[in-house]
């Protein structure tokens, strides 16, 4: 008599070792390749703030060009002379730490430019204290510059960037970048021209209130001459995403208004 096997047993016994398999083989993997991610991780958020501080290797007017991975390090020592964390709670500022004393806090966290922002604004939203990572620069001028991350929300996915502000809170460079906008529209926050509009544009009133900045579609100045307005040319077919970066402008660099009055004050 012929001896008949269950198929569905064998199936299933077939499909538990390929998921152990795969998974231990994708387990792995990862951990080989943890070191070069966090490595490439430190090196394109160094680039990104130092292109916001106007530290890159842009000529004239083509597009962006970061700072080569093998100078990065020693040039963001050099220029990037002070890294701070700000607590902040209910929009106010509750401590100012240095990065060594970040450090050695009980936070027991990465480098200050690692902060996950995301994570942090998510604390917020929960009524704990939110960490606010601010960079002091150097431009290549040799003028001081304040660089701050934000994060929001764009048509598809996240949006975020990298704003390096003067004492004033004006405008003295950004970086933007996405995950998933739609290319030759949203996309384009990453581009030169757009990020450049943003040079020199107000923040603040003359009365000192936070303002922020509108990506603005029918802007009666589209080459951004005026820089008071508030207001930068918006990106042809690109609503949403321009309102998110207006939006994150406006929600995350009001955070460190407080710190720039301070700053007044120790004037």
């Amino acid at each position: 008599m012929e001896k008949r096997t269950d198929k569905n047993v064998y199936t299933i016994i077939f499909a538990i070792v390929m998921v152990v398999v795969v998974g231990s083989l994708l387990a792995f993997t990862a951990s080989k390749l943890k070191p070069a991610i966090t490595e490439n991780e430190r090196i394109e958020k160094q680039q990104n703030i130092l292109y916001a501080l106007g530290v890159n290797e842009n000529e004239g007017t083509g597009d962006i060009a970061f700072v080569s991975k093998a100078e990065v390090a020693d040039l963001f020592k050099t220029k990037v002379t002070e890294q701070l964390v700000l607590e902040s709670k209910d929009g106010k500022i509750i401590k100012t730490m240095t990065r060594q004393e970040y450090l050695d806090s009980d936070e027991k966290a990465k480098e200050p430019y690692l902060i996950d922002v995301k994570k942090q604004q998510a604390n917020a939203k929960a009524g704990e204290s939110r960490m606010l990572p601010l960079f002091v620069g150097t431009s290549e001028e040799g003028d001081t510059y304040y660089v701050a991350p934000i994060r929001g929300k764009g048509l598809w996915d996240a949006i975020w960037g990298y704003v390096a502000l003067d004492k004033d809170m004006i405008v003295r460079g950004a970086f933007f970048d996405h995950a998933g906008e739609t290319p030759g529209l949203g996309a384009n926050i990453k581009q030169r021209y757009f990020m450049d509009d943003f040079y020199g544009e107000h923040l603040l009133t003359e009365a000192g209130a936070f303002k922020g900045i509108t990506v603005a579609k029918g802007n009666a100045d589209p080459k951004n001459n005026d820089k008071t307005d508030y207001e930068v040319d918006a990106l042809a077919g690109a609503t949403i995403t321009g309102d998110g970066v207006a939006a994150m402008i406006k929600a995350d660099l009001k955070l460190y208004l407080p710190y720039f009055q301070s700053l007044k004050t120790a004037n």
